[in-house]
């Protein structure tokens, strides 16, 4: 945990995800100032918690009176409201910046986790100097957003971007079903035992979570680097679609299965260009996110910034 330098102008920026409660402190110079996190406490309220999370922030950071949330679900503009999340159901249909309002005085910016993610990337990340971005995240979840003219598109009711919905095979199996954490490490548990090699298979097949894969890969695993090429793969394809439609200036890719680096990335370049129409692709350009986990909770606090 850091400590935060200067209390001015600052903003705080909360991603309300499944597993932790994470803050970061903006200061006026939109400068990292502080950050602070917590794990979610299983079968406790998340509301409940998540006040209690806000209020405890002035011991971290002093003072503050502008706050943005990021929350893994979609969030319908107009109400602000969460009208689904399949990692944090406890949100749905709630007036949850009304009740936040009630307990802590603060009047929170609630923003979908991929937007605020993207808009980090795009202000302070590796989507500086675009015009036009779309971002994916690879995580527990797949998620995506664009942003035109410097400026979230959250199409007719907010829910623009649903990138883990897009059909990448006839049969209509969905980006989601095998790019996520969750469907890599299926997956994963599906094939080990063909692999004798594969360091993997030291430990249990119920106990390979996608760390595990990740550091293997990194380790240089050859089965754990085939998962994850193929899941690149998977997401080129549907990076594709994107860059046919839309002739997207920047595409830049976050989350957890990021963390895999250039043979992910490498992958979804490699797919992408095949499935591309040409001067599109040699367009668009599709890079790694720098903010890491950290993007959403900046983007949160940047959103919750230009309130005026």
């Amino acid at each position: 945990m850091s400590q935060p330098q200067d209390h001015n102008g600052i903003s705080v920026g909360i991603e309300a995800a499944a597993l932790n409660l994470t803050a970061i402190a903006l200061d006026g110079k939109r400068n990292v100032a502080g950050t602070y996190a917590r794990p979610v406490e299983a079968g406790a309220p998340t509301t409940d918690q998540l006040v209690d999370f806000i209020n405890s922030l002035a011991q971290e950071f002093g003072k503050f009176d502008r706050i943005g949330i990021a929350m893994p679900g979609l969030v319908q503009k107009a109400t602000k409201r969460v009208t689904y999340s399949a990692h944090v159901p406890e949100h749905t249909d709630v007036d949850l910046a009304g009740k936040l309002f009630e307990a802590t005085g603060l009047s929170p910016v609630i923003e979908n986790d991929a937007n605020a993610a993207a808009y980090g990337e795009y202000k302070l990340g590796a989507g500086r100097g675009s015009e036009n971005m779309f971002y994916a995240t690879l995580g527990r979840g797949v998620g995506g957003a664009f942003i035109f003219g410097g400026k979230i598109w959250h199409g007719a009711s907010g829910y623009a971007g649903e990138f883990g919905f897009i059909a990448i095979n006839s049969d209509g199996m969905r980006l989601e079903e095998v790019a996520s954490a969750e469907n890599i490490v299926r997956r994963t548990r599906s094939r080990f035992n063909r692999d004798s090699t594969s360091s993997l298979n030291r430990l249990d097949e119920q106990s390979i979570y996608i760390n595990d894969i990740l550091k293997a890969a990194e380790n240089g695993d050859d089965f754990a680097q085939l998962m994850l090429e193929r899941t690149g793969n998977y997401v080129g394809t549907a990076v594709a679609s994107v860059i046919n439609l839309l002739n997207i200036e920047r595409i830049v890719l976050g989350g957890a299965i990021m963390h895999a680096g250039n043979l992910v990335l490498d992958a979804v370049i490699r797919r992408a260009r095949e499935l591309s129409f040409e001067p599109s692709f040699q367009n668009t350009e599709i890079v790694a996110g720098s903010l890491g986990t950290d993007a959403a909770p900046i983007g949160a606090a940047l959103l919750a910034a230009e309130v005026s």
